[in-house]
């Protein structure tokens, strides 16, 4: 069994619980409140931010120019294609400049992309990648799952495309075998410290469905009495 396989087997009830979320179910059939996707669309457009910044740091940390070159084109994917997916999304869902320079990340995502940052300060290659990986593969099994659904809401159908293409499965299959690669000559403690990197991510992968669909609250204000 691959290093990846164990990781996918041992965040099978994690992603389970994604795949089950009533947001993630609400983009196939519609049943999603379009308020919660907005909220969504802002939320993730200041995580993918900084998710490339972490590939960056990626590819700072490889030790091949090939893995370097490599990490430097995912950086680049992400921003001209997912950055500018959540800019059509914005257009649609008339998020004005004003709401984008307004905008608070919420506690969730401010947790994950310090959990990222964390993994990429303190680690090495292949613990930005497992940190950095459930966000490429649960994506890609979500739009495998949905791929048959045909939700009434356009911007839902188009969210479902972007996350079931070929270009962006082959982008999924290069981190997973980039970092069964690493695995191979990794000592026993380096991959227990990257399965926890990766199932935290899980998490936080899960956390951010619900961030979005209970509209989390982004500035706590106190009560006064």
């Amino acid at each position: 069994m691959r290093f990846t396989d164990e990781l996918r087997q041992k965040a099978d009830p994690i992603w389970k619980a994604s795949f089950d979320h009533p947001f993630v179910q609400g983009l196939g059939d519609s049943t999603l409140p379009l308020d919660r996707f907005r909220y969504y669309v802002l939320q993730d457009a200041y995580y993918l931010s900084h998710f490339a910044k972490t590939q960056a740091l990626a590819a700072a940390k490889a030790d091949s120019l090939e893995v370097t070159n490599s990490m430097a084109k995912h950086v680049q994917g992400t921003y001209e294609a997912e950055l500018d997916l959540h800019r059509t999304f914005m257009k649609q869902l008339n998020i004005s400049e004003k709401d984008q320079q307004s905008f608070e990340p919420a506690p969730t995502a401010y947790a994950y992309t310090s959990h990222m940052y964390r993994a990429s300060q303190f680690g090495q290659l292949g613990d930005v990648i497992a940190a950095i990986l459930p966000c490429y593969w649960l994506y890609a099994e979500i739009g495998e799952q949905l791929k048959d659904k045909t939700p009434k809401e356009p911007v839902y159908q188009t969210w479902i495309q972007a996350y079931h293409s070929d270009w962006f499965m082959t982008l999924v299959k290069e981190q997973i075998d980039r970092l069964d690669q690493l695995a191979e000559t990794a000592s026993e403690k380096e991959k227990e410290r990257w399965t926890d990197l990766f199932l935290k991510s899980s998490q936080y992968e899960y956390l951010f469905w619900e961030m979005a669909y209970t509209l989390e609250i982004c500035r706590w204000t106190p009560i006064v009495i």
